[in-house]
């Protein structure tokens, strides 16, 4: 990242709160090149930290939390539905933003606050181990934290993506998030493996070894905000007011030009037409996202460690591909890569179905099922996220990212809801008709985003 290329112009100037047209000159056309630099570096050890949090938060090692504490198929449900549900508070936040003068001081109380919060969960769990607590009471401790972590880190999301979208060129956005992405999902590759590990011969049984995982998880989460600290500040109703009055783009188009209502209609229709594709896909693959883990812990009576193995070779393989997705995306676009790959992810869960409990499964399909599942995740997840930063406006670029994730997140908790009862009843099948159903879903969710159109392309 020493040799980007970016011309050298005047530094972002943020220390001005009254705004009139003479702040204008302030905004700067571009970013200098050391301020992009150390920008893109800080965003990249954010990430690492930020990895290591959230796999002690969800995934893998929350699902085996509950195995553990006997949860049922709704609760796994419940469990995955309220990152996304609370996703519509993302408006809110992201309205609350733009009336801030820092993106980073914004983001360091949203998401500081929902970070800290984990350790009520850390303090609860040493309590059941000390018979203060019983399991039913920890399971909704848990759900709990969940929420309200989630509805504060909503609050914050859409701001936080807005700050990186102004930073990083769009020329850069493919490779840059190649890189960033391959740095989270190395992270993940070397710390899920040891997680699993200490886990499962923690001398205090699971319970208390997920605690301590969880503990070191919640100071990673803290350093990655400080790593924040070193990208350069924004203040968002300079970006706005700049994006009103001015006519020359900043480097990521921070001001949109004049334009007409033909040519507004259009962009919106774009973005329209991207929200209905996003939310019938969310729906469809949260059928069954968060029942593949159940099915390996539960169904399958697997251990921990033999699963962490499996997520481990799914990260691994969207780690060796996801630069190399960035810069695929980079020259032919985003949409021919979802639609393509997408179709790929669509018929995934099909691939379950001839999943059991013999050997041959445990240690040839299963995990050619995850590497398959790591390559093809990692085009969709990239080139989805490159798709709407391109897509939103330029002006308020971080309502249009909460209204994305808002709609995503709604549908996606209704999915989930759906497939936790779904799951739980044999007239459909089970976790197996589940699987069959979120494919037909998935396959039907494609057809909007051929009627996309990618700006540029």
């Amino acid at each position: 990242m020493n040799s980007l290329p970016v011309d050298i112009v005047e530094p972002l100037d943020i220390q001005t709160s009254n705004l009139d047209s003479s702040l204008i000159k302030q905004f700067p056309k571009q970013f200098t090149k050391n301020d992009i630099r150390t920008s893109l570096q800080a965003s990249t050890a954010d990430a690492i930290f930020a990895s290591i949090f959230s796999l002690s938060t969800g995934g893998i090692l929350v699902s085996n939390l509950l195995v553990e504490l006997d949860a049922t198929p709704v609760i796994f449900g419940m469990l995955s539905s309220i990152p996304m549900l609370v996703n519509f508070v993302q408006p809110v936040g992201a309205y609350i933003s733009e009336q801030t003068t820092s993106r980073f001081k914004y983001s360091l109380l949203t998401f500081g606050t929902s970070r800290l919060l984990w350790l009520i969960l850390v303090i609860g769990i040493f309590a059941n181990n000390s018979s203060v607590l019983n399991s039913q009471q920890l399971v909704i401790l848990t759900l709990l934290i969940v929420l309200f972590s989630h509805l504060l880190g909503g609050l914050g999301s859409a701001s936080w993506l807005s700050w990186l979208a102004i930073i990083i060129p769009r020329r850069l956005r493919g490779r840059y998030f190649g890189i960033r992405n391959s740095a989270c999902h190395l992270t993940n590759l070397i710390c899920i493996p040891l997680a699993g590990l200490v886990i499962s011969h923690w001398y205090g049984g699971t319970i208390q070894g997920y605690g301590l995982v969880l503990s070191l998880g919640t100071i990673c989460g803290i350093i990655s905000l400080f790593c924040q600290y070193f990208q350069v500040d924004v203040n968002p109703q300079l970006q706005n007011q700049y994006s009103l009055n001015g006519c020359e783009s900043p480097p990521e188009d921070i001001c949109q030009e004049k334009t007409n209502w033909t040519s507004i209609i259009g962009k919106n229709s774009k973005f329209l037409l991207f929200l209905l594709y996003f939310s019938i896909w969310m729906l469809a693959v949260h059928l069954s996202a968060p029942f593949f883990n159940f099915y390996l812990l539960d169904t399958l009576d697997l251990d921990v460690t033999l699963v962490t193995i499996y997520s481990s070779l799914q990260t691994g393989a969207n780690l060796l591909v996801l630069i190399l997705w960035g810069k695929l995306a980079d020259r032919i676009g985003n949409r021919p890569i979802l639609i393509c790959v997408g179709f790929l992810v669509a018929i995934t869960p099909l691939l379950w179905l001839g999943i059991g409990n013999h050997q041959l499964d445990f240690w040839l399909w299963l995990p050619l099922l995850h590497i398959f599942t790591g390559i093809t995740w990692a085009g969709v997840d990239l080139c989805s996220t490159n798709m709407y930063l391109g897509i939103a406006p330029a002006k308020n670029k971080s309502i249009y990212f909460a209204i994305v994730a808002a709609v995503g997140g709604v549908s996606g908790a209704l999915g989930t809801t759906i497939g936790g009862f779904i799951a739980q009843s044999p007239n459909f099948g089970g976790l197996l008709g589940l699987f069959a159903l979120s494919s037909l879903c998935r396959l039907l969710g494609l057809l909007p985003l051929i009627f996309v159109q990618e700006p540029g392309k």
